[in-house]
């Protein structure tokens, strides 16, 4: 839109617009209750164009233009409004969908001119979704509203507040250890809401796939403690794990054939067997009946919980710190010894810093970075077996048998 020259001409044909759509809304939306309106689409248009006016007059030097503009605007409205408590008859969205009108057509010569485009959609938008968003609000739960604005506390009002740098030797990083907060509690919840939606199967399923490819690491956590709470939920969720878990090998796999296409050569039917392994291992369990369809939904708890989220940071932290001891302690001479414990922490960060790596030891750099992804597959079984004690031995096996099953790729 920057590339786009929005000149006075297409400015006063956005007011004109904008000024029209709202009003085309407003008329059809009272022919269909069959009742009258506050103003149609001649009104709202001449009510968009008369703000595109003011602002012109303002530009020019009239400076009480714009103001006495609003005010006028505000009188007519509050004039309509109350005629109509005399009839009996209440609201009064029309009347302030007339001033943002008005604000809107006045924008359109004085700001950037998606401004003025996001509130002229967006007010006709809400104004068309009355009958949805009043659904949407009978059937609101109010404790999964609160949960809702706890999330966003964590994540849009926390974390951009946290200084994105590294403190101590340990070269620890506030924003980076808070996202795993919210990743955690992210994850968690799109398995809530997924599994609200799709039932207890398809629901997990959906949020370990999606989840996997931003960290499958925090949706083994977040789904141990949906099986922690729901324990008829345990299956799907252990399901889910090795999901997310699967998707980690192909995730790697495509950050590999940007960043080395050598190293993704050598590893390419490595990751994708052990991909399928994964996906092999997530269906081999059978189904409980109860474990079908939707019917233990409703036995779900809201995920949201600070608690876990930064419990699981703080592991996070503490294996940082001993890894950046260990290292000090060894030296670079430790990789391999070092590959296991790495992974289990974060295996992005250390395989990615190994396609950087050259000289004459590939081989050695190619078994660290597998021991690395057998690590942090051991991990998450331990993660989610910790959790979940319906299903603990079936994790186990399973994770045991995958993490066996690394060994024959090593070269």
């Amino acid at each position: 839109m920057n590339a786009f020259e929005w000149g006075e001409p297409l400015r006063f044909v956005a007011a004109l617009a904008l000024g029209f759509l709202v009003g085309l809304e407003r008329e059809s939306a009272g022919l269909e209750e069959k009742s009258r309106v506050f103003a149609g689409v001649r009104t709202y248009t001449i009510l968009s164009l008369y703000g595109f006016a003011c602002a012109w007059l303002y530009r020019a030097g009239g400076t009480a233009a714009l103001p006495a503009g609003m005010i006028s605007v505000a009188a007519l409205s509050l004039a309509g409004y109350l005629a109509k408590l005399r009839e009996g008859r209440v609201g009064w969205t029309s009347e302030v969908a007339a001033l943002l009108t008005f604000a809107v057509g006045a924008l359109c010569l004085m700001a950037d001119v998606w401004v003025a485009l996001a509130l002229g959609i967006v007010n006709t938008m809400l104004l068309s979704e009355k009958a949805k968003l009043g659904h949407w609000v009978e059937h609101l739960n109010k404790s999964e509203f609160l949960a809702v604005l706890k999330f966003l506390i964590v994540t849009l009002i926390v974390l951009p507040v946290l200084p994105d740098r590294n403190f101590t030797r340990f070269a620890l990083n506030p924003q980076s250890i808070w996202k795993i907060v919210a990743l955690v509690s992210a994850v968690g919840f799109a398995g809530y809401f997924l599994t609200r939606k799709y039932g207890t199967h398809l629901g997990l399923r959906l949020s370990g796939l999606v989840g996997g490819i931003v960290s499958s690491t925090a949706v083994s956590f977040a789904m141990g403690r949906i099986a922690q709470r729901s324990p008829e939920s345990s299956r799907a969720a252990l399901q889910a794990s090795i999901l997310a878990s699967s998707v980690m090998y192909l995730r790697i796999l495509a950050l590999l054939l940007f960043l080395n296409p050598d190293m993704a050569r050598f590893f390419w039917w490595r990751l994708v067997s052990l991909a399928a392994i994964g996906l092999l291992l997530s269906f081999h369990y059978q189904a409980t009946p109860h474990a079908k369809g939707s019917q233990n939904v409703e036995n779900l708890r809201n995920p949201f919980e600070i608690r876990p989220a930064l419990i699981f940071a703080a592991i996070f932290v503490v294996l940082s710190v001993a890894i950046v001891l260990i290292r000090e302690r060894y030296g670079d001479t430790g990789l391999m010894a070092l590959a296991f414990l790495f992974g289990s922490v974060d295996i992005d960060p250390f395989v990615l810093s190994l396609t950087q790596s050259t000289g004459g030891e590939t081989p050695m750099l190619y078994n660290a970075a597998l021991l690395a992804m057998m690590g942090n597959t051991a991990a998450k079984g331990l993660y989610f077996g910790t959790l979940a004690r319906e299903v603990r031995s079936g994790t186990a096996w399973r994770y045991s048998l995958w993490v066996a099953l690394h060994l024959p790729f090593f070269g």
